[in-house]
Parts: C-alpha cells; structure tokens; sequence
C-alpha cells in the first residue's frame, strides 16, 4: 500500500458525507385540519366516568394470568384432557368464590342501609317521646306551683 491507491481485495476507510435528519412536516398553521376525522375527547357524564375509573383501575391491578394453554395446532394427546379439566375446575372455583364474595358485599351493604334506616326510625320515635315527656314535666311544674300557691293561700 505504498503508492496510496487500495488494491484490489484491500479496504479503505472514508468519511461519509454529512446528512441531515429527515424531521416530520409540521402541521398547517391554519385551523383547518386536514384529517378525515376530527379526534373528539368523550363527554362523560359523573356515572359513566366513575364507572370508567372503575374499569380503568379493574384492568391495571387485575393480573391476567394465563397458563397451560395449548395452542392452536396442538394435537389432542392423552393428558389434554386431564389438563383441560384441571383448568376449567379452577376457573369453575375462581368463579365461585368471586359470586360468594359478591354476595357477602352485597348481603353487608343491605344489612348497614337497613341499620341506618332503624337507627334513623328510632332516634325520631325517641325524640319525639323525649319533646312529649317535656311538655310533661312543665305541665307538673306548673300544676305543682299552682297546689302549692293554694296551699300557702289557705293556711293565711
């Protein structure tokens, strides 16, 4: 490699010539867009959105969790079946036990409203027995003064 030029088989090393980075075209300045359809954010009312919050934390902290699956070009050997059954009969479970719970949710949240609703019945049944026994004990009071304003009269 002494004259400079590379020989056949040889390598040579050579800069590559600056380029500039392609950046994506900017948007009209204008307001008119020239998408076919127009991106509106959903209006949700109070309910739908708290049922949208629901769902949204219901997907992010509920594992999906998959196993044993078979695919689908699996043949059906002798322990598919088995394995089939096993799955089902813990989902079968799962199932359950997520119906009892939501029974003793519900059966609870009933109790409590019931509750409330008799100590609420009750408190009003006392009060107003409280306000008669009041007007009781004034009626006694004056009716007490009045014996002995009398009796005070006649021993003069």
């Amino acid at each position: 490699m002494a004259s400079g030029k590379p020989r056949d088989g040889e390598l040579q090393i050579v800069a590559a010539p600056e380029r500039k980075l392609m950046q994506p075209p900017k948007p009209p300045t204008t307001a008119a867009s020239t998408a076919l359809v127009e991106y509106t954010p959903p209006v949700f009312k109070e309910e739908e959105e708290d049922l949208e919050i629901k769902l949204r934390r219901i997907l992010e902290n509920v594992p999906v969790r998959v196993s044993n699956t078979s695919g689908s070009s699996a043949g059906s050997g002798s322990g598919d079946f088995h394995q089939y059954r096993q799955m089902r009969r813990k989902e079968q479970d799962r199932l359950a036990r997520m119906e009892v719970d939501y029974q003793k949710r519900k059966e609870v949240a009933e109790f409590n409203m019931r509750r409330e609703e008799r100590l609420k019945a009750a408190e009003e049944r006392t009060a107003k027995k409280r306000l008669k026994r009041g007007e009781d004990n004034n009626q006694k009071e004056e009716s007490s003064d009045d014996d002995k304003n009398s009796d005070d009269d006649a021993t003069d």
